[in-house]
């Protein structure tokens, strides 16, 4: 086991002891005790929700987030591509003139 999931279960293991034990030395009656734990435990609920239903909602801004640095990515890529292959055709024009240039200065004959 990792070193968390001890600390876990032994967080857990001791709560559960702590409860145990606190309940049985509790100096209230019964049931006042009952509805004391019923209110923390809805109210403990109640507020676990609301942690949840926040961890959600960033969880999908942080998709949205994620999926819009995606679609950037994936444009300028592309751009990058475009650009590499412009400048290709270029270099290759560039190329073909001085060759045709080197061609016609052959070809001519000085002429004395």
């Amino acid at each position: 086991m990792s070193r968390s999931k001890d600390f876990t279960l032994g967080l857990l293991s001791g709560a559960l002891v702590g409860s145990v034990v606190a309940l049985l030395y509790a100096p209230d009656e019964g049931r006042n005790t009952r509805d004391m734990l019923s209110y923390r435990v809805s109210s403990y609920l109640d507020e676990l929700s609301h942690l949840i239903d926040r961890l959600s909602e960033e969880k999908e801004s942080i998709s949205e987030a994620k999926r819009k640095g995606d679609l950037v990515v994936e444009d300028a890529r592309h751009r990058a591509e475009d650009l590499i292959r412009e400048a290709e055709d270029l270099l290759n024009t560039i190329e073909d003139n001085k060759g045709a240039e080197n061609n016609t200065s052959e070809n001519e004959s000085p002429t004395s």
